[in-house]
């Protein structure tokens, strides 16, 4: 295992042995065994595992630093999974409401013997929740608000999450002797935010072989349909996924077909038949009554030279689709104008901003987080920590700030890497649209992101006068996640968001496009119609550890979406014209 998956592990145990109600002192040893973990660097991590000193590390005392060599050396800790099965999974699934931690499960289950959801919902409903010390009315309501977007959400998916289990099954249909082609389709393809199942389509003459190979899938924990043609099947990780088989000649109709989405097939078949022609899953013919028999057949062999959904799309006189666009929103349209932009791509992005380190609540340091972006090929990062109003997330008082430019400042001067860091803050905006920082010192920084983290009951007009003070400000560069939103956890809070652009294009404030895969704020439903009015936006992973920061193509597949291109985003720019930029800012 390496450092962040065994710090994982021992913040685990500790929360389970807070929902144990055991000592805190030992509770306390392993999450603050966890937090130190993650600022020793692997190398220093294996030299001391194989020489045994960890427990000279101030604060891993010798059984933690026995636990912790034996999650490097194994990958598994017998004392960690004994721990998990004395305790019932119906606390796991609290722990999934916010504002329900190990504690107040803990009162609950001694209380009044609650262990699973549906015990915790019939509580809230009966009041007896808000009777219980530390609770109240207002958490009872909250509770219960958490327990009905986890019912709303719980058969959804998030789009990396889903994607991390869909890459594999595509990998391995495609390395089938019997697969001629094959191809994720549906929401996933489509790079919807949050996905519902999984919808896969091969080709090929020989469909057992296919069909039986899918379902023996590893993961598979349920086998819910397994035909010739079609084969259903629900995954570990809760997410069903349906395999459809059609010959060669037929694939190219039906991927664009089970792409999707409604809205955009339902356009597509409208304009086949004004030019008399049927579009289906199964093809592109003659509509009924139209064309000669001879002119019927000579278009049905011509289906079969359309081997691609380029010349699908060629076939209807529009230019290619990408899948992102396919939402029936006017690309249509486009595509017959031979308007649609030039989407952004992955290789496109040169660096990305709000990122954090050990300095507040990440779990890499400075280095670690610029040899990771080095290693990405960017050609900047921006260090964006916490202020010190976010106490929960160990905010920087303005002394830490200070010391974080200056050490910023030194890691560039000593030309270590060639990725360059720019120093900044994710500023709190205060309820009252102050920021969390003084002008004076926010002035020392390369770009301020200002962002809501607290207070989040303010009302729709509140928040928006809150956030538009926070952009007036002639220190604000950027803002971070408009709504607050958190995919399939919580809703983002009520604020008007078109004023809000409204006010970031007047004031040339970039809005950001958080691409943390809970996130992905700003929704990319607005991205298309601000950025034509004018408004920039940079893709920002918000990345809390090295491999968050890899997050930002999720980012630009939300782009795509929003019709974005390079232009629209600042860090497609070069280093030095971004520099400029910014500089032009302060």
């Amino acid at each position: 295992m390496n450092k962040t998956e065994i710090a994982a592990v021992l913040t685990e145990i500790g929360t389970m042995m807070e929902l144990k109600g055991e000592n805190p002192f030992k509770i306390r040893a392993y999450q603050a065994g966890a937090r130190l973990l993650e600022t020793l660097s692997e190398e220093e991590i294996a030299t001391r595992v194989a020489a045994g000193t960890l427990d000279e590390v101030k604060g891993i005392g010798e059984a933690l630093a026995q636990k912790i060599t034996e999650l490097h050396t194994t990958g598994a800790l017998e004392f960690h999974a004994t721990l998990k099965a004395s305790i019932p999974a119906g606390l796991f699934d609290i722990l999934s409401i916010p504002g329900v931690g190990p504690k107040k499960i803990h009162a609950l289950r001694d209380q009044l013997g609650i262990d699973s959801i549906a015990k915790l919902q019939q509580a809230c409903l009966d009041g007896r929740i808000a009777e219980l010390a530390g609770f109240g009315d207002k958490s009872q309501e909250k509770i219960l608000e958490g327990i009905r977007n986890r019912e709303k959400y719980g058969r959804r998916h998030r789009w990396a999450d889903a994607f991390v289990v869909a890459e594999p099954i595509l990998a391995g249909l495609r390395q089938l002797p019997q697969v001629l082609r094959a191809d994720h389709a549906g929401s996933l393809r489509r790079r919807m935010e949050t996905v519902g199942d999984l919808d896969f389509l091969v080709a090929t003459n020989d469909p057992q072989p296919v069909t039986a190979w899918f379902v023996a899938c590893p993961g598979v924990v349920e086998i819910t349909a397994h035909g010739e043609t079609k084969a259903s099947v629900r995954l570990a990780s809760g997410i069903q996924a349906d395999l459809r088989l059609v010959p060669p000649e037929q694939f190219i109709f039906a991927l664009h077909h089970f792409t999707g989405s409604k809205d955009h097939n339902v356009a597509m078949r409208h304009r086949a038949l004004q030019r008399g022609l049927s579009m289906s899953e199964w093809g592109l013919v003659p509509s009924a009554g139209e064309g000669t028999a001879k002119e019927k057949a000579e278009l049905r062999g011509r289906q079969t030279e359309i081997t691609s959904e380029e010349q699908l799309f060629s076939a209807l006189d529009l230019a290619f689709i990408p899948p992102e666009l396919r939402e029936g929103l006017g690309e249509i349209e486009a595509a017959e104008s031979n308007t649609l932009p030039r989407l952004v791509e992955v290789g496109d992005i040169r660096g990305v901003f709000h990122n954090h380190t050990t300095a507040s609540d990440g779990h890499n340091t400075l280095e670690e987080m610029t040899a990771a972006a080095q290693a990405l090929g960017f050609d900047y990062l921006g260090i964006a920590d916490h202020s010190k109003s976010s106490v929960q997330a160990r905010g920087l008082t303005e002394e830490r700030l200070r010391e974080q430019i200056a050490a910023i400042k030194k890691l560039n001067a000593a030309g270590q890497f060639r990725c360059h860091v720019f120093s900044g803050t994710e500023c709190d905006i205060l309820p009252d649209g102050r920021l969390d920082f003084s002008d004076e010192l926010l002035a020392e920084l390369d770009y301020v992101v200002v962002s809501v983290h607290s207070a989040f009951n303010q009302g729709r007009d509140g928040m928006t006068a809150r956030i538009i003070r926070a952009i007036e400000n002639p220190q604000t560069t950027m803002l971070g996640h408009l709504t607050g939103r958190l995919l399939l956890e919580r809703e983002g809070y009520e604020v008007d968001t078109e004023k809000v652009i409204a006010a970031a294009i007047a004031h040339n404030v970039i809005i950001e496009l958080n691409a943390s895969p809970w996130r992905l704020d700003l929704d990319w439903r607005f991205w298309r119609q601000a950025a034509e009015r004018g408004l920039l936006c940079s893709i920002n992973p918000d990345a809390h550890r090295t491999t968050g920061l890899a997050d930002f193509r999720v980012g630009v597949s939300a782009a795509r979406k929003g019709w974005l291109t390079p232009a629209h985003i600042l860090n497609t720019r070069p280093l030095t014209e971004v520099q400029r930029w910014l500089a032009a800012r302060r």
